[in-house]
């Protein structure tokens, strides 16, 4: 029954491509062939922002390759000035990237809502590392306090890189609150290569790459020269 999908005479049922007649390329060029022509998602939830104002509330240039791997390319960055000051021991992990991530949103939206391109979504975003005793490591403060944040996470127990989502959006009927807010957390237990040595951790501190990152290295990068697994 099935050898009718595979009849030649069936017009709909077009030849497989042919490889022999392709021409001979270098290396490499058709993986950026087929880089280049790669389309954005065609999603509804996507197709409805295009055009639209889209704020990122964060000048982290990794969330917005993220967002725009996505299609979300045309994005106004607006940083938020919440103090991220919030008070650690009266919240479990959980509650305070979370609670740090709608603060962010919160304070874009309240001074982009009265502006006369009102936007159609706010995203904001935080990340914090989580101890294996459950204490939060945000980002380095300075660079000896880098050195030692990166010794501990390898001298310890696997950690988690917690990171909340938060987005807002205006009610265009103006119910109260005149906002729809929606949030995500994501979990992820990392774990550091306990071969890893102390002058590879200073040489990986003077590159600079994880000085803005909570935990004090970015997996993306050059960061994942010091983890073990994922």
């Amino acid at each position: 029954m099935f050898s009718w999908f595979a009849s030649t005479d069936n017009p709909s049922n077009p030849p497989p491509p042919s490889y022999r007649d392709e021409p001979t390329l270098p290396p490499g060029a058709m993986y950026a062939q087929s880089a280049k022509s790669i389309k954005p998602l065609d999603l509804p939830c996507l197709n409805a922002l295009r055009g639209k104002r889209v704020i990122l509330a964060s000048a982290s240039p990794r969330r917005k390759q993220l967002l725009a791997q996505i299609g979300l390319t045309e994005l106004d960055i607006v940083p938020s000035d919440f103090a991220e000051d919030l008070d650690k021991s009266k919240y479990t992990a959980i509650e305070y990237v979370l609670e740090t991530a709608q603060e962010k949103c919160m304070s874009v939206y309240k001074q982009e809502i009265d502006s006369d391109d009102e936007p159609t979504l706010v995203i904001s975003a935080d990340t914090i590392i989580c101890s294996y005793l459950g204490g939060i490591v945000e980002k380095p403060l300075s660079y000896q306090d880098h050195i030692d944040m990166l010794k501990q996470l390898r001298d310890s127990e696997p950690h988690k890189v917690i990171t909340a989502v938060c987005v807002m959006s205006p009610l265009p009927d103006g119910r109260a609150p005149g906002y729809v807010m929606d949030t995500h957390v994501e979990e992820t237990i990392v774990k550091f290569d306990k071969n890893v040595t102390d002058e590879l951790i200073e040489s990986y501190v003077r590159t600079g790459e994880g000085a803005d990152k909570a935990g004090g290295y970015g997996i993306q990068g050059l960061g994942t020269i010091l983890v073990e697994s994922v």
